[in-house]
């Protein structure tokens, strides 16, 4: 039996479920080019603010043994110089390419995302669910259900683009607020980001070791979580969801995509196995298929619930 990993998200072709995360190399055009070679089948850019942003004091990531704790804290060239960096990016990258944007109100993130959506963007994805930086996510009341359907109905109507809602684990009512996203007009939710804060302490410096002190956890550590939460946003929702959070090898990719996944967000594990690791992925999966009798991903896809859907 042959396997096709092309995936339909969003009306997009994708040559494979796997989608760089927002966060993990997307800082200009060259880094999405080189998830592209190292088999991307969607990338996502860095986050964009309204204004250039430094960013977390040094170091911003530590490794915790299964995973990252990282706080960076938004560092970017803010929306005009970026409006100038990716400029015709649909035409410079050849797999599609998604928009990112974190703003503090509903007005931001709408204006942030109108200005983005002109320059070739295939969708656009607002972030929801920082864990630790002041003013933005979950430390400015994003994740609740309110103002998750207020800032994606502002950013409905500011765009025409698939736009994407991203998503905290640790958000308690998360299908409450999945549904408020679909409700105002999300095509697709991306469950989702760090876990935490958390907080590693050095024990002869006695201080922590981030330079922010708390950050968001990633990897495999957090996978579990990432894995039950898609399927809690699966039972509540009927849009898309790519499932992000602590896939590393092909398997994981499987669990995501039963847990209800239509696609699958790669971040710590360009880390940890190199930036060829959607291609490891996607063999890895293929192979999953090829032994078990699949033909296509979105056989895979909520095929843990039983046939609910």
């Amino acid at each position: 039996m042959g396997v096709k990993l092309e995936t339909d998200f969003l009306g997009l072709k994708l040559n494979n479920p796997t989608v760089l995360a927002s966060g993990i190399m997307g800082v200009n055009v060259a880094a999405l080019s080189r998830a592209e070679k190292g088999g991307a089948g969607a990338v996502t850019i860095k986050s964009i603010t309204k204004n250039p942003r430094k960013g977390h004091p040094n170091p911003i990531v530590a490794d915790v043994g299964d995973g990252l704790l990282n706080a960076v804290g938004y560092s970017n060239m803010g929306v005009e110089a970026a409006v100038e960096e990716y400029a015709d990016v649909g035409k410079r990258v050849s797999v599609p390419v998604i928009a990112n944007v974190v703003g503090t109100d509903a007005k931001d993130f709408a204006y942030l995302a109108k200005k983005m959506s002109g320059l070739g963007f295939s969708a656009v994805e607002v972030v929801l669910s920082c864990p630790h930086t002041p003013g933005y996510g979950l430390l400015a009341g994003h994740s609740t259900p309110e103002a998750t359907h207020e800032i994606t109905s502002k950013v409905r109507d500011a765009v025409k683009l698939p736009l994407i809602v991203k998503l905290s684990p640790n958000t308690q009512e998360l299908g409450k607020v999945a549904k408020a996203a679909q409700d105002a007009g999300a095509d697709a939710i991306n469950m989702g980001n760090t876990l935490g804060p958390g907080l590693r302490i050095d024990p002869v410096l006695k201080r922590p070791v981030l330079g922010y002190g708390p950050g968001g956890l990633s990897g495999p550590a957090l996978k579990p979580v990432a894995v039950r939460c898609v399927w809690d946003v699966y039972e509540s929702v009927s849009i898309p969801i790519i499932g992000t959070g602590g896939v590393t090898p092909g398997l994981d990719a499987v669990e995501m995509l039963m847990a209800g996944a239509s696609a699958v967000g790669v971040g710590t594990a360009v880390y940890l196995r190199g930036v060829d690791c959607f291609k490891l992925i996607s063999k890895e999966l293929t192979s999953f298929m090829k032994e078990n009798g699949y033909s296509k991903v979105k056989e895979l896809t909520g095929a843990a619930h039983g046939g609910k859907k």
